[in-house]
């Protein structure tokens, strides 16, 4: 019979141990061991049995275990020291606090995702895992951040696999109070809310659960309360599910309703309010709304209430295409705001202005999520330096006149929480050679750049760390193999082939990830003959083991993974290839660790970083990768081997996939295999293990969550918070006035004149010459102050473009004249040789804005001045 109603039964610990239940509800145990230890000594079978998630072990240990470890003196010393570390980690200074820099006071840091650990399923894939790593590296860092997401009941689906391969959803319904958080709770014990207001005078109430991350609350909202009606309650069903209006009011409940949510927070329990609000990628782009209603609210108007919000914002793009960006129908977006819905304090046209594609190759009728984003960030950057390049050419018809490279989007490349992804095997060989303390702080704090201790590890020892990693994750496939299989109809009697399945001496390759079209799973079997004689080599054999999940909606997807099952299946590969369903976080600790190569095959440049390989690297794993987001960055042929890519515009894509598949076969065939099988004068893979090593002391301290999360601090949240102060209500007002101002003058301000002190200067320059330039600009109703002028100098290309473009202000000396016109004056060092160009131009300048760029106005000579237009030295 079904149960009609579901509820959780907690036990009562005994006095000693009520310690437990509070390491059990801070996330930190997900990547601190001693407190795993701790909770496996409990009941190891238990602890297996709940997937290593203390929550549930302490609802499933019986009460006369409970009793007698209340009596286990050894248990409370060990109890007692985890806990006690737990409230030094919690209370005591860490890196920010040891900063001397004026520091923002909080970040509100928003993702639509968060894989904090298998324990709390919500994340999809990279951009989760990503965001969950930013708390947990904030946490050891003691960043005083605020995580902000939604809760949903289903998480992302879990993947089984039919008889024939196709991919199966299934959504199990998550019980919160099953799972580590607590609800946020008004004074008088009720749980706090935050509402939103719904077209037609409805309401869309959450409750606001919270995980603690370690030093780190992640405030979750949740939709699925009484007071909503049934569409109301199934707004957080389901992460990345539903329609248009059901992600807009997804998106809506995480950006407005999130502020709301972070604002009851710090009323509840004296955090500091946030300086510093960063949406991560454009899901939370309304939070920017809500802060401009609350300084509606206090009184500002419109655009001085956007420049204040602007100058705390940060916004961080992850996506490479146009095409992976939320963007609504116009319509829809204006019907669930304005006087009869969500701010109807806010103007909506005002509203829709901000995330409209108003810009060359643009849809008018697109409200874009990352457009509002931009706009309602002063600062934002991509995830890798490719990435940012990629960015900005993308991004860049938001500001027009302005070459790509000048776009103001910056990068900071992800990393990992090594933690969490780190095998403990490999931390205690680290912590064998410099200690655990020591060890520890590297892989959280860092800040070296190289881990030169490895360089002391005996060959032997990195040998027989590789060959256990590799070792435990053959019994791990065999047993998921084995479950998956059984899923998919077969019987014991069918499934003993399974206990040959792989080989702890063979060459392991891994591949797992989302199954979008441009990460190419199936790439590999391009040429299915060429890929039978890798697996099946008598001396050089290699095995694989590939996971990852197709979006429900994606057919194309879910085909790809079939092709690849089938390739499985085949009897006479199939103890060397192998798909594991239901990629996870908790497979994926496994996996990382377990593989000697790390794959990654995308379509160059569509990987916005691709963090996975970071993860690998850090377990001693070398990557074999496409020059794509983070290896096109950090590859060196030191620690691994580069795809070459055939990315040429005139290769369509089938040939680019034979060319690029067949460069991947040759690379196994000829540099790979030979370097692992290749025994030294020891009887060890010598050169293989100096890759190890190499991967390990100069990428170790690269790939790091903390060495990402300090490059936030000190190159985006500090600025940000810094012009978060300086945007008082009356500079926020000046700042909008001024900027109303040159946008209504900007049509009058021209380069009239361009002249230099050397006459025959377009024929040849010596290298050292400095020239005088001489400027007669047109400014309009503006003044000096509003502008800067500038020479703008650098290489030029055949089509005279300026490369490498360096900017040196030019003073005033006279002016205005009868005409109303200014002369400015400057020198022009030439320091290269080669190819030589120059031109002027005119920026707005005010002392408020963080980029010449951020208004999109530029004025130059126009290309009938002569010399004005750019003067070339060749």
């Amino acid at each position: 019979m079904k149960a009609i109603r579901r509820f959780t039964v907690r036990p009562v610990l005994p006095e000693p141990l009520r310690p437990l239940s509070d390491l059990a509800r801070n996330l930190r145990w997900s990547w601190h061991a001693e407190t795993r230890d701790l909770f496996q000594s409990v009941d190891p079978e238990s602890w297996a049995a709940s997937g290593n998630d203390p929550v549930r072990l302490l609802g499933s240990v019986p009460p006369a275990r409970l009793a007698e470890l209340a009596e286990d003196r050894r248990f409370l010393r060990r109890l007692a020291e985890v806990a006690g570390d737990l409230d030094d980690y919690v209370t005591g200074g860490r890196w920010y606090q040891d900063q001397s820099a004026e520091l923002p006071a909080a970040v509100a840091y928003f993702s639509p995702e968060f894989g904090i650990t298998a324990a709390l399923p919500q994340y999809s894939g990279g951009l989760g895992i990503l965001a969950g790593d930013h708390l947990k590296a904030a946490s050891d860092l003691g960043v005083p951040l605020i995580g902000v997401g939604l809760l949903y009941r289903h998480g992302y689906f879990r993947q089984t696999l039919s008889r024939d391969g196709w991919q199966q959803e299934h959504y199990p319904v998550l019980d919160p109070n099953e799972l580590p958080l607590a609800l946020l709770k008004e004074p008088d014990g009720t749980p706090a809310q935050v509402s939103l207001a719904l077209p037609g005078g409805r309401s869309l109430h959450a409750r606001v659960w919270l995980a603690q991350v370690g030093r780190v609350p992640l405030l979750m909202l949740d939709s699925d309360v009484e007071e909503n009606d049934l569409g109301g309650r199934g707004v957080t069903d389901r992460l990345y599910g539903g329609g248009s209006e059901h992600r807009l009011l997804q998106e809506m409940l995480l950006g407005i309703g999130g502020v709301r949510a972070v604002r009851a927070y710090c009323r509840l329990t004296g955090h500091p309010e946030p300086e510093v609000f960063h949406t991560n990628e454009g899901h939370a782009g309304f939070l920017g709304l809500e802060r401009i209603a609350e300084l509606a609210a206090a009184g500002l108007d419109f655009d001085p209430a956007l420049e204040a919000v602007r100058a705390g914002t940060v916004f961080t793009t992850h996506t490479p295409v146009p095409a992976g960006i939320d963007r609504f129908d116009r319509e829809l977006v204006a019907h669930h705001f304005g006087p009869e819905a969500e701010l109807p304090g806010i103007d909506v046209e005002r509203i829709l202005q901000l995330g409209m594609e108003t810009y060359p190759g643009g849809e008018p009728n697109l409200f874009n999520m990352a457009v509002m984003g931009l706009r309602l960030g002063q600062r934002a950057n991509g995830v890798s330096l490719l990435h940012g390049n990629v960015s900005r050419e993308m991004f860049s018809g938001l500001w027009p006149g302005f070459d790509p490279d000048e776009v103001p989007i910056t990068s900071v490349t992800n990393g990992v929480h090594a933690p969490t992804w780190v095998a403990p095997e490999v931390f205690r060989l680290g912590a064998r050679q410099i200690g655990g303390r020591r060890t520890e702080e590297a892989m959280t704090v860092g800040g070296s750049e190289r881990w030169d201790a490895v360089g002391e590890i005996p060959d032997q020892d990195i040998f027989e760390l590789r060959r256990v990693l590799r070792e435990q994750l053959v019994t791990e496939v065999r047993e998921r193999l084995r479950a998956s299989w059984r899923q998919r109809g077969a019987g014991t009697a069918e499934l003993g082939w399974i206990d040959g399945v792989l080989d702890p001496d063979v060459l392991t390759i891994g591949f797992a990830r989302r199954v979008p079209s441009y990460k190419r799973l199936t790439l590999m079997l391009r040429d299915r003959d060429r890929l039978m004689d890798l697996l099946l080599h008598p001396e050089r054999p290699i095995q694989i083991v590939v996971a990852g999940k197709a979006h429900p909606a994606d057919d194309g997807g879910k085909r790809l993974v079939q092709e690849l099952v089938r390739f499985t299946d085949d009897p006479r590969v199939r103890h060397r290839i192998v798909f594991l369903p239901d990629y996870g976080m908790a497979m994926a600790q496994k996996l990382y660790p377990g593989c000697d190569i790390w794959l990654n095959n995308p379509l160059r440049p569509l990987e916005a970083c691709g963090t996975s390989g970071m993860k690998a690297a850090l377990n001693g794993c070398l990557n074999l990768s496409v020059l794509d987001g983070w290896w096109d960055e950090w590859f060196q042929p030191d620690f691994g081997w580069a795809i070459p890519t055939a990315d040429g515009t005139g290769t369509d894509p089938d040939r680019r996939d034979d060319i690029e598949a067949a460069a991947l076969y040759d690379l196994l065939e000829q540099r790979v295999t030979p370097r692992f099988y290749e025994r030294g004068q020891s009887g060890l893979p010598d050169r293989w293990i100096e890759m190890v090593r190499q991967t390990l002391t100069l990428l170790g301290p690269k790939v790091l969550a903390g060495r990402m999360v300090r490059e936030y601090v000190e190159r985006l949240y500090t600025p940000a918070a810094h012009a978060h102060r300086a945007m008082t209500a009356d500079a926020a007002r000046e700042l909008a006035v001024w900027k109303a101002r040159v946008r209504s003058a900007w049509h009058d301000v021209s380069v009239d004149h361009v002249e230099t002190s050397v006459s025959t200067v377009t024929a040849t320059a010596e290298l050292g010459t400095t020239l005088t330039l001489r400027v007669r600009v047109g400014l309009g109703d503006l003044a000096p102050d509003d502008v800067e002028v500038q020479v703008v100098s650098g290489r030029v290309d055949p089509e005279d473009h300026i490369a490498d473009a360096s900017t040196v202000p030019l003073k005033p000396v006279v002016g205005p004249d009868t005409d109303g016109r200014w002369t400015y004056e400057g020198p022009l060092s030439l320091a290269r040789t080669g190819p030589y160009g120059y031109t002027v131009r005119i920026l707005p300048s005010h002392r408020l804005l963080a980029s010449g760029a951020e208004l999109g106005l530029v004025a130059v000579p126009a290309e009938d001045l002569g010399e004005g237009a750019g003067v070339l030295m060749r």
